[in-house]
């Protein structure tokens, strides 16, 4: 390996709860593999801030819909650090869509992106992770996702689909220092969101919280999960929403 630092990689990762990640686990010690499909700049930014907390940072832009890139990404990883060692399959679309009109070319690039991006590269990173003894896999569905959503039925199976993964991965390989989990977030506007409109407000005065997510509140549960005391943390949803009541 490059150095003895574990490496994560963070789809996704130029912005909002992605960038949040990076970070914190830059902080705790992680080399960073940045991803981003459009804006380079923004992950220049988180590298650089990488690189400020004494981690090394790689950027590898691709669009995760594309089987072949994404493996490519996969492997450059591999070949700069020796190995993943934390997977974050954060990164997604969320397009809306009658359910009767929706071409299947649409669905199959939700698929491709949201489910099949996380499946290809989880196949890529899990040798090292074997070898290695240990491993950590976090995938992202929504609570919209969870419930069901009209107008999102390519977004909600795709979602549905992650969850199955990773049970199924939890228990196929736990037993060798792996663990799979996945997180569903409650709102978490962008941060160049307008929070005072009234669909953030309403969403506000409903939580428990009295609040909105920030990228903080997901990335101090990846620190959870990465962490030794999170190893016995295996096939979980994990509800960030601060209290709003859900159905799993």
């Amino acid at each position: 390996m490059a150095n003895d630092k574990k490496t994560a990689l963070i789809t996704g990762s130029g912005k909002n709860i992605g960038r949040g990640i990076a970070l914190h686990l830059a902080e705790s010690g992680y080399n960073i593999v940045l991803n981003g499909s459009r804006d380079r700049n923004a992950c220049e930014e988180v590298a650089a801030k990488v690189r400020d907390l004494g981690a090394e940072a790689m950027i590898e832009m691709c669009d995760i819909g594309d089987r072949d890139k994404v493996m490519a990404m996969a492997q450059s990883a591999i070949d700069k650090f020796g190995s993943v060692d934390v997977l974050v399959n954060n990164a997604a679309i969320r397009p809306d869509g009658d359910f009767l009109t929706t071409s299947e070319e649409d669905c199959n690039r939700v698929y491709d992106t949201n489910f099949s991006s996380a499946f290809h590269l989880a196949r890529a990173c899990l040798p090292g992770m074997i070898a290695n003894k240990w491993g950590r896999i976090i995938h992202f569905t929504g609570m919209n996702a969870q419930q069901g959503h009209a107008g999102k039925a390519a977004v909600s199976t795709s979602k549905h689909a992650l969850w199955g993964m990773t049970k199924t991965l939890s228990k196929e390989f736990g037993r060798q220092g792996v663990t799979t989990n996945i997180i569903s977030p409650g709102t978490f506007p962008d941060v160049d969101a307008d929070v005072s409109v009234p669909r953030f407000q309403n969403l506000l005065n409903a939580n428990p919280s009295g609040r909105l997510g920030t990228a903080d509140d997901i990335a101090a549960m990846v620190d959870l999960l990465v962490s030794e005391n999170g190893g016995f943390i295996n096939g979980q949803m994990l509800q960030v929403n601060g209290g709003v009541v859900n159905q799993v």
